[in-house]
C-alpha cells in the first residue's frame, strides 16, 4: 500500500461531463477537507429557490444590508442539507470557524448569519445549505474514475465570480474548454 496520500484540501472538484449524478452535474466544489480519513466540500455554483430574506425570515433574524435580500443561498450538497454552512474570506471568524486556508475560512452559526445580516460579516461570503462528503478513499476512487477534474483553488472564481459563470472559470483555470470534453471515458 502507498503510504504517500495527496490532499486536496483548497482545491476545486470540477464534474466532468459524463457524471449524470443530479446532485453532481456540472458543478465546482471547494473542497475544505481532504484527509485519509474522507473528504468534505462545498459546492459553490448551484444556488437554490432560497434567498437570505427568506433564511433570516425563518431563522429570526433581522437584515439591515439591503445589498444582501436578494442574495442567494445555494445548495452546498446532498449532505446535512438543512444545515446552513458559510464559506467566507478570513477576516472574520466566530468561535467554531474552521480556517481552511490563510484567505479561506468556514463557519456554520447563527452567530456568522446574525453578523452578516447586521452588515458585520466577512469580505466576501457565499451561504449554502448542505455540504458534500465522501468517506476514506471514495473520492480518490472517484478522481481516478475520471469523474472530477482538480485544480488549486481560485479566490476570484470563488467569491467573486457569478455562479453561472464558475464552471467555465474554473476549467479555464486549468485551460481546458470542457465543451471540447467528450462524456466517453477510456480508449477507443
Amino acid at each position: 500500500m502507498n503510504a504517500f496520500f495527496d490532499s486536496f484540501k483548497n482545491h476545486f472538484l470540477i464534474s466532468m461531463p459524463h457524471l449524470d449524478d443530479p446532485h453532481f452535474e456540472h458543478t465546482v466544489i471547494y473542497l475544505c477537507e481532504h484527509t485519509k480519513a474522507g473528504a468534505m466540500g462545498i459546492i459553490i455554483n448551484r444556488p437554490s429557490n432560497v434567498d437570505f430574506t427568506e433564511l433570516a425570515d425563518h431563522l429570526g433574524i433581522q437584515i439591515h444590508s439591503p445589498r444582501l435580500s436578494s442574495e442567494p443561498i445555494y445548495t452546498g450538497g446532498p449532505v446535512e442539507a438543512e444545515r446552513g454552512f458559510i464559506l467566507h474570506t478570513t477576516d472574520k471568524v466566530w468561535s467554531n470557524t474552521l480556517r481552511v486556508t490563510d484567505e479561506v475560512s468556514l463557519s456554520a452559526s447563527l452567530e456568522a448569519l446574525e453578523d452578516i445580516a447586521q452588515g458585520n460579516g466577512p469580505d466576501a461570503f457565499r451561504i449554502t445549505l448542505g455540504c458534500a462528503g465522501w468517506d476514506a478513499g471514495q473520492l480518490e476512487a472517484e478522481i481516478a474514475n475520471n469523474d472530477w477534474l482538480v485544480c488549486e483553488a481560485d479566490l476570484d472564481v470563488l467569491f467573486h465570480t457569478p455562479s453561472d459563470m464558475q464552471f467555465t472559470a474554473a476549467t479555464r483555470v486549468l485551460g481546458i474548454d470542457m465543451t471540447r470534453l467528450s462524456p466517453d471515458i477510456g480508449h477507443g
